[in-house]
């Protein structure tokens, strides 16, 4: 590779890099807020929410890094020639398509990066984002770790912790119960832990006394002890079997729906639509990228700066994303689609190679006698 491709190669990564990550962040940021309030409402702590947000950054890079390749290119080569590089560089011999190389490089190497997101990496997060969601979502003794507040587990039960140490046990524990029918218990411990043995959830408390007081007979009862355990079983959200979602799955489990699950024979269009989703977007990197180099590369040099064609390939990118989108959801309705959708993503990549070579060629034919080159 020649030192003039390198350059043009390592300021595109940088740019991509750059580009990716900004938008990358903007939606994390906005999903992030979704996911504090799932957290919040679980009662789980800082590092289930970094967990989360974790898990949920493969699922939309494969998206951004198309309109990152885009920007990127578009970018390093309209500095390049309002900086007169490029016009040097074409000078030293270098045409549309010696320019598009590096560019071309970058796409399939995003192009490589995309399959992996979208066929190994964003399902197996997605996977993981929903387990870890479900056992924040059904794990009641998450929700007796939030200190210093009231935390009304049912209508009948009620549970106060004033501080949480350390090692996980509990100071000064106030339990109000009224779960048993004509029955109202209120109980008040120093200290405590949460304990989850054999699958039963029930805080054991120590040092403490209870008082019950019963309707029937309107009697009330007064107990010190030194050890009581309140069972929190009853509690416990069993979350009901889910289907598993398309993008959840291999493309094994898409190709292929259980034939005995009548909701994988209800929502087959569904599953049909995401195989062919992740096996076609990965090549938006390479039509993204080619559609900025047709914007830039070819036609004469102009300080005048070249917004025009910029706005072209970027409304061009955004058409032919808002076209797959489109197809995509068509298909599983209407299966005989999926050729149209690979027409749709492939179809930019010979047309704008095409357009830089006659252009290239163009330039290197000799001027007719008599006239000048202009």
């Amino acid at each position: 590779m020649s030192q003039i491709n390198r350059y043009l190669l390592r300021n595109l990564f940088l740019a991509t890099i750059v580009v990716t990550g900004a938008l990358s962040a903007a939606i994390w940021l906005t999903q992030s807020l979704r996911l504090v309030e799932l957290v919040v409402e679980g009662g789980a702590g800082f590092g289930a929410f970094a967990h989360l947000a974790l898990l949920s950054f493969p699922t939309f890079l494969s998206i951004v890094l198309p309109f990152g390749v885009l920007t990127a290119v578009l970018f390093t080569y309209n500095r390049l020639t309002q900086d007169s590089e490029l016009v040097v560089m074409r000078a030293a011999g270098l045409g549309p398509m010696a320019l598009a190389r590096p560019v071309l490089i970058l796409a399939l190497i995003g192009t490589l990066f995309c399959f992996m997101l979208s066929v190994w990496l964003g399902p197996a997060a997605q996977r993981s984002l929903v387990a870890l969601r479900q056992s924040v979502r059904s794990d009641v003794s998450a929700m007796l770790l939030r200190e210093g507040t009231f935390n009304e587990l049912s209508d009948k039960l009620t549970i106060y912790v004033r501080d949480r140490l350390p090692d996980g046990s509990l100071e000064d524990i106030l339990i109000h119960d009224g779960r048993q029918p004509g029955v109202t218990t209120t109980i008040v411990a120093a200290s405590g832990t949460i304990t989850d043995a054999d699958g039963t959830p029930r805080v054991l408390v120590h040092d403490g006394t209870q008082s019950k007081f019963t309707e029937a007979t309107g009697k009330a009862e007064w107990l010190e002890f030194e050890r009581y355990a309140v069972d929190l079983q009853s509690l416990r959200r069993e979350l009901a079997p889910r289907w598993v979602e398309p993008r959840e799955r291999t493309l094994e489990q898409l190709w292929t729906p259980d034939a005995n699950d009548p909701i994988d024979q209800r929502f087959a269009g569904r599953l049909r639509a995401e195989l062919h989703n992740r096996l076609a977007s990965p090549f938006l990197v390479l039509s993204f990228a080619t559609i900025a180099l047709a914007a830039l590369l070819p036609g004469e040099f102009s300080r005048r700066g070249r917004g025009r064609r910029i706005t072209v390939a970027a409304v061009g990118a955004l058409v032919l994303q808002a076209a797959v989108l489109g197809i995509v959801s068509l298909i599983g309705k209407v299966p005989v689609l999926a050729g149209l959708l690979y027409l749709f993503v492939l179809a930019p990549v010979p047309l704008c190679l095409w357009y830089l070579r006659r252009d290239g060629m163009g330039r290197s034919l000799p001027a007719a006698p008599g006239k000048g080159v202009g």
